[in-house]
């Protein structure tokens, strides 16, 4: 079964909630296998130095593994079971705080009130992942430990103080997030808009996914998903549409043979250059040239 995919399930807009830390600590971990696990609070897991992977176990038979190096960090939602490796070669030392949302308490804005005036936390409480890799610019770490020094003060803390850190937090977190989905989305676009520039250049040779990526210095498998989540097409699609349409020029304003257009289109089996033609245009080359010189013949130049 589908384990639920959303960051934080339990807010709702019913409810006024608040975030309220239950755990957190300094730890340095070496050659250390934990068990996978679960507990009922958010977790932040921070890498200060080293690295270390994280499991986490999605569904029976998908596990996920991060590897979080220096200044990077993940927030895991609550009751997905996971857990923390680190190898043998280097120590690892993190800085983990874990918090629940709890019912809304005194004058500080609830998470809901929050969301409603920053566009950006209101997107993370409707992320659709049980968990979140972010690379920090040292933001996120300091709030962390600001929020870890304040509860340290034992029965000194103040509530309120706790509060606006955690809320800061939050908002650091979520102003990251988008940050870093609109960088990977400027990134991909430039890669498509790349991908699509060397197609549009060699279209009349033979060329195969492997080479566009090599001309943008991706992997193959990667400038393939990237390609397919901005266009919505595949490599192939976009190309043979390319082929396609100059196909349909060349019969249109040439007398270059039929036989010779295929080559001429990067496509060197003219049975397979029919084949795609006619899943294209819902017609052969041939019907398609003679029914433009038809339309010609019907309107001539000067008519």
């Amino acid at each position: 079964m589908q384990r639920r995919s959303r960051l934080f399930p339990t807010i709702t807009t019913n409810h006024p909630v608040q975030p309220q830390v239950v755990a957190y600590y300094f730890k340095q971990w070496q050659g250390f296998h934990m068990a996978f696990h679960t507990h009922d609070a958010t977790e932040i897991m921070y890498t200060i130095q080293g690295v270390c992977d994280v499991e986490m176990d999605r569904t029976p038979d998908q596990t996920d593994t991060v590897r979080l190096k220096k200044g990077e960090f993940i927030l895991l939602d609550a009751n997905v079971p996971h857990r923390l490796i680190v190898g043998d070669d280097e120590p690892c030392r993190m800085l983990n705080c874990e918090f629940r949302f709890a019912a809304q308490q005194g004058l500080m804005p609830s998470i809901q009130q929050l969301a409603s005036n920053e566009s950006q936390l209101a997107s993370l409480l409707e992320v659709e992942t049980p968990y979140l890799v972010l690379r920090d610019p040292d933001e996120v770490y300091h709030v962390m430990k600001s929020v870890v020094l304040e509860l340290d003060k034992g029965q000194e803390r103040s509530e309120t103080m706790v509060q606006l850190l955690l809320a800061q937090l939050l908002i650091r977190i979520a102003r990251l997030q988008r940050e870093t989905v609109s960088g990977r989305l400027i990134q991909s676009e430039f890669y498509v808009r790349q991908s699509m520039d060397y197609m549009l250049q060699n279209y009349d040779r033979e060329i195969q996914v492997k080479d566009i990526a090599l001309a943008v210095n991706l992997h193959p498998g990667y400038l393939q998903r990237v390609f397919k989540a901005v266009t919505g097409q595949t490599l192939v699609q976009y190309l043979t549409a390319i082929r396609m349409e100059k196909a349909q020029m060349l019969l249109l304003e040439t007398d270059i043979p039929i036989s010779d257009i295929s080559e001429y289109v990067g496509i060197g089996s003219r049975q397979y250059f029919h084949m795609l033609f006619k899943a294209h245009t819902n017609t052969t080359p041939t019907e398609y040239r003679n029914s433009m010189n038809t339309h010609k013949l019907m309107y001539p130049e000067g008519s």
